[in-house]
């Protein structure tokens, strides 16, 4: 399973979910989804611009987490 650090990253750097949206040019629903884990997917081209705003890597913001009984 990937866990999205997100929200961890964002209270480091004192950035409000709806700042970093703005930033990004998504829409503070769609960034919830990816929040939450909801999401499908991530598109690069996100992944980057939250990086570029957040100055971090991607492995600061998304993490693999193992799931006993899970083989996926």
């Amino acid at each position: 399973m990937i866990k999205v650090n997100i929200d961890k990253v964002l209270l480091d750097r004192q950035i409000t979910s709806k700042m970093l949206a703005a930033e990004i040019g998504i829409t503070p629903a769609n960034l919830s989804i990816l929040k939450t884990g909801k999401a499908k997917g991530i598109r690069f081209a996100t992944l980057s611009r939250i990086c570029k705003v957040l100055a971090c890597q991607p492995g600061d913001i998304l993490e693999y987490v193992d799931e006993p009984g899970n083989d996926d």
